[in-house]
């Protein structure tokens, strides 16, 4: 036997070794090599239910647990020498076993298979990672409460189209921006639960004529429950790609933020100023202050979502049960967390540097005829059909246009050319304060709500914590 085909644990069957660019192209440990504490987790739980099903000695699985231990150390500390003609993490930590402890060594692998070995790593790998971003979404909440709690009774308009629409407490957008991130965790959560089943016992795809107890090592794993079908087991990455699609969501949460801070932050609306230290300038104008934070959060939203494209289209065309096309989940996967993470860590950093510009966004709710509505809903309260209300308001708001006024300056007299039945009392609707006052149903932008809205988006935070 050639001494490089040797070498490969599946060399037997092969006389020929592996072709250099093969290996190059085909190896893993690049990037899989990431997911070491999970495979050395499931080994360990691995040994102890060989153990106790008698198909390895107590003290093979001690030695096992031992060995794999002390490789955990090698790496956390840098002191492991990764192996691309082993291919991948799997057995580069089994070669560095076996010749550590020896014939014990060789017997890990009784009873299971690669493929579902690195089912069962990615999904422990996918629950930390779950829970970490689930973590780091909460800390991005508390500073927008946090936040939002300061500016109840900031006035700013609200757009549709990008055109003033009405008056809103600047709180009650950023608890809009809150209730986002709420629906993030929600998913999240929701996917955990099917990213919580074991695979490990399905072996290559068709379980193992070994009395495996899959119960004890879903147990030493905490997992939910064991797979129900080991050819499913293996071949499943729907969980990756609920992760993924998820993670898109936030980023694209975080984007649409990005997109208001970017506008708000500009001359043109001078409602925020962001902090230094999350902004740089430009090489050539001195002046220029530039939101490269937002921006950049931005931009990452498209490789997040392009990741989830990648992995929908990795599966798509896949027959079962498990084929080597699966080495492509990792990269995308690995990339999404990676990137989601550092989204959130920054932006939750720079949240409590911004700081409102209360009257440049008081003073731009007044432009566009914010309250325009208010005087409708007034009119109907007269008992004028809301149609007839709407074509009123609209009259006048084109007659205060020519005149180059608000409406809350036209007089009396004025107000009633279009309307006879407007009285004395139109223009405590007219007024920002009033406007955003009268909004006082639940859900609504009226201060004592939004109060409330915050103290009960705290409440559901702390059951999260």
């Amino acid at each position: 036997m050639n001494k490089s085909t040797a070498k490969k644990p599946w060399g037997g069957r092969f006389t020929e070794p592996t072709n250099k660019l093969v290996e190059a192209f085909t190896e893993s440990i690049s990037f899989d090599s990431r997911l070491y504490k999970q495979d050395i987790q499931g080994s360990i739980a691995h040994s102890k239910m060989l153990a106790k099903i008698g198909v390895i000695s107590d003290d093979e699985a001690t030695s096992i647990e031992q060995g794999l231990l002390s490789i955990l150390e090698q790496i956390r500390v840098g002191d492991f020498q990764w192996s691309t003609e082993l291919e991948d993490v799997h057995m580069n930590i089994e070669a560095r076993l076996t010749d550590a402890i020896g014939e014990a060594g060789k017997k890990l692998h009784t009873g299971r298979s690669r493929n579902d070995q690195v089912a069962t790593d990615v999904r422990l790998y996918m629950r930390e990672a779950v829970d970490d971003i689930v973590d780091l979404t909460l800390q991005l909440q508390e500073s927008l409460l946090t936040v939002a709690a300061k500016e109840v009774n900031t006035i700013m308009p609200g757009f549709t189209h990008l055109q003033v629409a009405q008056p809103i407490s600047l709180a009650h957008h950023l608890l809009a921006w809150n209730e986002m991130f709420e629906r993030d965790i929600e998913r999240l959560l929701d996917a955990r639960k099917r990213i919580n089943v074991m695979p490990l016992g399905s072996a290559a795809l068709a379980g193992t004529s070994f009395a495996l107890d899959r119960d004890m090592t879903c147990e030493l794993l905490g997992f939910d429950r064991p797979s129900r079908n080991s050819l499913d087991a293996v071949s499943d990455r729907d969980f990756l790609i609920e992760v993924s699609a998820a993670c898109s969501l936030i980023m694209m949460h975080l984007s649409r933020m990005c997109e208001e801070i970017i506008l708000w932050a500009s001359e043109s609306y001078k409602f925020i100023e962001i902090g230094d230290a999350f902004c740089t300038g430009s090489s050539i104008m001195p002046q220029k202050k530039n939101p490269d934070i937002a921006e950049i959060v931005r931009g990452k939203s498209a490789r997040v979502i392009g990741n989830l494209q990648a992995l929908l289209v990795l599966m798509k065309s896949q027959p079962l049960a498990y084929n080597r096309d699966n080495q492509e989940d990792k990269e995308p996967i690995f990339d999404t967390v990676d990137t989601v993470a550092r989204s959130l860590q920054v932006f939750s950093a720079m949240v409590p540097s911004i700081s409102f510009k209360r009257e440049t966004m008081y003073h731009a709710a007044l432009k566009g005829y914010a309250t325009a509505t208010d005087l409708a809903e007034y009119l109907v309260r007269l008992q004028v059909p809301f149609r007839d209300a709407h074509e009123i308001v609209g009259n006048t708001v084109h007659y205060a246009i020519e005149q180059k006024k608000p409406l809350a300056e036209l007089s009396l007299e004025e107000l009633q050319s279009f309307g006879a039945m407007i009285q004395q009392d139109v223009y405590e609707v007219l007024s920002l304060e009033g406007s955003v006052k009268a909004r006082s149903h639940f859900g609504g932008t009226a201060p004592v709500r939004v109060k409330e809205a915050i103290a009960a988006a705290n409440e559901r935070l702390a059951k999260l914590r």
